[in-house]
């Protein structure tokens, strides 16, 4: 239990605070996190880091500031104000951020929505998820949908007799697409992809495919193709379009909206201070928390007299109505608000 420091009363305690990320070590993983991205995380594979979750199949720990040592749930029971006035804020953090590392493909999956899953899931979230893609190799792809309308009856056998993909759209990917995965949606990540994944706070899938793999102990992983065929979409999907993007410019960096849904709205910031010594003010209101994901690049944080250095990997979650900030370096940065 975190016990208030008196040192810190009389103070403004709505600073940025570094998080340390759960890692797991699904089977489908790599080692990209830990080389690309210094996780120093002691698993292998390392296939994800739960970089900012208070879920508890993984909550992040907070290692800056008054509140180190305090895991991300218990600082937000504690201060639920950090997460701001807007509605879908109110008593939890409402989604979760990943670094995912796709040495091998992942199994072919769905999540149910929010409606579905309070229902069926003793009251959880559903799972909408964005992913941006960080880098892929030339070969590359994803599992988005259906090439044309199926059965679930047409699902089963194809699952039963090993020739699901045959029905699967796949579609090739490069550093820096996005994608938007609505609840319901078929889907998997391919071999050679390294994604930041948005997400609501959810850890709900149900897989229905998974190339009869056997995990470490020799054995193949469940599947779930009742309730996955009760939630997914089997109408034929559109293949993905990027969407359009619009850099805004400002003196010392620039910013585009990459996804704006009902549950979250993901900016990238390119930051780039350096050669003008200049520093980037940035403000956070009253409505929702930010939290700032370094996909690149290395910067400061400065608010009043402290300090906040940040590296590429890093993940920063900064309280609603933080005191004022400003930024200094060259990075490029993910911004997650609610």
């Amino acid at each position: 239990m975190y016990r208030i420091n008196r040192n810190f009363l009389s103070t403004n305690i709505h600073k940025p605070f570094l998080l340390k990320p759960v890692g797991k070590d699904y089977l489908w993983g790599g080692d990209r996190l830990n080389y690309d991205f210094g996780k120093n995380v002691p698993l292998s594979p390392l296939s994800e880091t739960w970089e900012c979750s208070t879920h508890p199949d993984g909550p992040s720990m907070v290692v800056s500031g008054v509140f180190e040592g305090v895991s991300l749930p218990e600082v937000l029971k504690l201060h639920p104000e950090f997460l701001g006035t807007h509605p879908r804020t109110q008593g939890e953090l409402p989604i979760l951020i990943k670094f995912i590392d796709a040495k091998k493909d992942l199994s072919v999956q769905v999540h149910p929505n929010d409606e579905y899953a309070k229902e069926h899931e003793n009251g959880q979230l559903g799972k909408t998820e964005m992913w941006y893609v960080l880098d892929a190799s030339p070969d590359a792809k994803l599992v988005y949908g259906l090439h044309h309308k199926t059965t679930p009856e047409q699902m089963r056998k194809a699952i039963e007799t090993g020739t699901l993909e045959k029905y699967l759209q796949k579609v090739y990917i490069k550093k820096d697409d996005v994608f938007y995965i609505e609840a319901g949606t078929i889907h998997a990540i391919g071999a050679g992809a390294l994604i930041a994944e948005i997400q609501e706070n959810s850890n709900l899938t149900y897989r229905l495919y998974d190339y009869d793999r056997k995990d470490k102990n020799g054995k193949k992983r469940p599947l779930h193709v009742d309730k996955a065929l009760e939630v997914a979409n089997l109408e034929s999907s559109n293949e993905p379009h990027q969407p359009m993007r619009v850099l805004k410019y400002q003196p010392g960096w620039a910013s585009e909206l990459l996804c704006r849904c009902k549950y979250f709205q993901v900016e990238r910031i390119m930051l780039n201070t350096e050669t003008n010594h200049n520093m980037v003010q940035m403000q956070v209101g009253s409505i929702s928390f930010n939290v700032l994901l370094c996909v690149g690049g290395c910067g400061v944080i400065f608010y009043g007299d402290e300090a906040l250095p940040f590296f590429k990997g890093d993940c920063i979650f900064v309280p609603a109505d933080s005191v004022e900030m400003h930024i200094h370096g060259k990075a490029s940065l993910l911004r997650v608000s609610c």
